[in-house]
């Protein structure tokens, strides 16, 4: 008997072959091949369905992603944006629009350990862009209606401001939730820390207190009268005023901030502003005017000249107001006894009265008899020289 593939066959004495096959053994051989092709077929079928199903939940996802930033981004004002764009008043400089992914990756996913600052507006994170840059994420609050005008008035102001001595709007967020504007980083905290050694141990100088005020006039002389449109800041209070490393001055938060059309000369609004800094006139009429600015300016000047705060419950009666505080002593000829021990020492006794007579005219309860802005950058420019040669 020989074998030849799966058949057998038998030679017989007469030469005759008789050929046997086994069909089990073809059979089992066919059943394998099968059930491993079977197998191959259904594991590629099941990867091609499990990658396909990737692919199609990451289109619709990223649909649906692209749905909700467009409606987040028309909700936070974009499209007000876009039409400033286009009439050439809007994004100036730098100024761009920055994606929810770029700002995530710059804060780590908004850290709570990279918050700088919280404000009734929103709060306040460091981070770092790509190249480099530090920046400063102000993202806002729940989505208030009235916040939320606050904060893309905000956005549309800073977009159209350009001045060394205010925070510089870098760019805006607007495909998030809510707004997020995004600014220059200023690292060297607020004057109200610094007048009031919260969080520092340094002690301004009276020139360095001097060039502060100076910066700050100008700043809001410039918003004033020298912007096409003016800006009425309403909030000016010393953590308003942010210090870089060389102690140059910047003012921030605009979020309640006003532009004005030339030729009028006040606007008729509800109050807003901070105790201790607030114009009395403006409280009592509900007139907003560019002395408002003037007065809570002068309370600053108070600030700088005393190191005291503007509203302490320490004084008594109508003096728990510093401004009120430093009118009654001016009243009284003992003006000198209540300004900061550090600055009598370092600073000339007619340089500081001179001061504190700006600061006195800034205060007046009359609104149309303060100075202007302008007029104050002007002589406390002046103010400044007559220091320096003090100085020697």
């Amino acid at each position: 008997m020989e074998m030849s593939g799966f058949c057998v066959y038998k030679v017989s004495y007469g030469g005759r072959r008789t050929f046997i096959c086994d069909q089990n053994v073809d059979h089992h051989g066919r059943s394998k091949s099968r059930a491993a092709f079977l197998g191959v077929g259904i594991t590629i079928l099941v990867l091609f369905l499990t990658a396909l199903g990737i692919v199609l939940y990451k289109v619709i996802q990223r649909t649906k992603d692209k749905r909700l930033k467009k409606i987040c981004f028309e909700r936070n004002g974009g499209l007000l944006l876009k039409q400033q764009e286009a009439r050439n008043e809007g994004l100036v400089g730098e100024t761009r629009i920055f994606t929810s992914n770029e700002l995530e990756k710059a804060t780590n996913y908004f850290n709570k350990n990279m918050i700088i600052g919280r404000g009734g507006q929103g709060t306040v994170y460091k981070g770092k862009l790509n190249d480099g840059r530090m920046i400063a994420v102000k993202k806002a609050n729940a989505v208030d209606q009235s916040q939320l005008k606050q904060f893309i008035n905000e956005m549309v102001i800073l977009s159209q401001v350009n001045h060394r001595n205010v925070v510089k709007l870098l760019g805006c967020c607007l495909e998030t939730d809510v707004p997020i504007l995004v600014s220059e980083f200023i690292s060297n905290g607020t004057l109200y820390e610094h007048i009031h050694h919260e969080n520092t141990r340094v002690i301004l100088s009276w020139s360095t207190r001097l060039q502060i005020a100076i910066e700050v006039a100008g700043a809001l002389a410039y918003l004033h009268s020298a912007m096409s449109i003016p800006i009425y800041h309403r909030d000016i209070k010393s953590t308003n005023i942010l210090l870089d490393e060389e102690y140059r001055a910047k003012i921030s938060d605009f979020g309640t901030s006003r532009f004005v059309s030339i030729g009028v000369t006040h606007l008729s609004t509800l109050v807003q502003g901070t105790i201790g800094y607030l114009d009395p006139e403006y409280f009592q009429c509900s007139q907003l005017t560019e002395k408002s600015d003037v007065y809570s300016f002068g309370v600053v000047l108070v600030e700088l000249l005393t190191g005291e705060k503007p509203f302490s419950s320490s004084r008594f009666g109508e003096n728990r107001s510093l401004a009120a505080h430093f009118l009654m002593g001016f009243e009284e000829g003992r003006v000198m006894s209540i300004l900061d021990a550090n600055m009598v020492r370092e600073g000339g006794r007619d340089v500081l009265l001179e001061v504190a007579n700006l600061a006195i005219k800034c205060l007046n309860l009359c609104g149309k008899d303060r100075p202007t802005m302008k007029e104050l950058a002007i002589e406390l420019e002046r103010v400044g020289t007559s220091q320096k040669s003090f100085d020697g």
